[in-house]
């Protein structure tokens, strides 16, 4: 995209999601309410709570029977051992675990806090798990917008923490219909120099974004942002993820 404007606005008036839910029909619904409709070329980004909520990864904490690795290691880290265990069996790996806090590799790959298991925007007593496949949810919530006639790409996101920098960030974790990255290697800047390394993660800049009129206590879980020209492409959020052969910090 050569320079340009972009506009991001907040769905309002989205109802409770409860499983089996279809968020489609949802989101369309809360707009037309909104008096706004989607556009060809649209991205619609959405905030992972919700899809869980919808496909049943919402459970109650009590429905966990700690290990004999999940009760130590919630004496060391102060934790409730049960919440621990929810993280245990999310993770394919644990990467460190201190200061009460504990840095999985999920299954999907990612690397995060407590596996992406968290328990804010849903009942007490209840934790919220990460979708099993976050890109397959995003192509059925565009496939459903799709019906309605509108050719959109969708971003799943999840909130989560960078290393080296204070604050959290939205990410995604789930895509379909964009390319995830741009890839400006072998292009020449303005100045004549041969740019080598340089791939934007697109994905992850609008869903940060997106952030900006969702809010994590505004109750806005899905937002839209509308003028960026984006590559359609059947991408996926795993190529987001470094190889460990790559990664110079494992």
């Amino acid at each position: 995209m050569k320079g340009g404007e972009l506009r991001l606005f907040g769905v309002k008036g989205l109802p409770e999601i409860s499983k089996g839910m279809d968020i489609a029909p949802a989101i369309l619904g809360a707009l037309k309410k909104q008096g706004e409709t989607l556009q060809d070329g649209d991205v619609v980004v959405v905030t992972q709570k919700i899809v869980s909520k919808a496909e049943g990864r919402v459970r109650p904490l009590s429905s966990y029977k700690p290990s004999k690795l999940a009760k130590a290691l919630a004496s060391s880290l102060e934790k409730d051992p049960r919440h621990v265990e929810a993280i245990l069996q999310e993770s394919k790996r644990i990467l460190r675990a201190e200061r009460g806090v504990i840095i999985a590799e999920t299954k999907h790959g990612f690397v995060c806090a407590n596996a992406g298991i968290d328990h804010s925007n849903i009942d007490q007593g209840m934790i919220s798990l990460l979708p099993k496949n976050p890109d397959a949810s995003a192509r059925r919530i565009r496939e459903g917008i799709r019906k309605a006639g509108v050719d959109v790409a969708v971003i799943i996101t999840d909130t989560f923490g960078r290393p080296f920098r204070e604050g959290h960030v939205n990410f995604a974790i789930g895509i379909a219909g964009i390319s995830p990255m741009l890839d400006y290697r072998g292009r020449d800047d303005g100045y004549g120099n041969t740019l080598k390394v340089t791939t934007v993660a697109i994905a992850d800049e609008i869903a940060s974004s997106a952030e900006l009129v969702m809010g994590k206590l505004d109750r806005i879980p899905v937002a839209v942002v509308r003028g960026y020209k984006y590559a359609k492409r059947d991408g996926r959020a795993r190529e987001l993820v470094r190889p460990s052969s790559m990664n110079l910090f494992r």
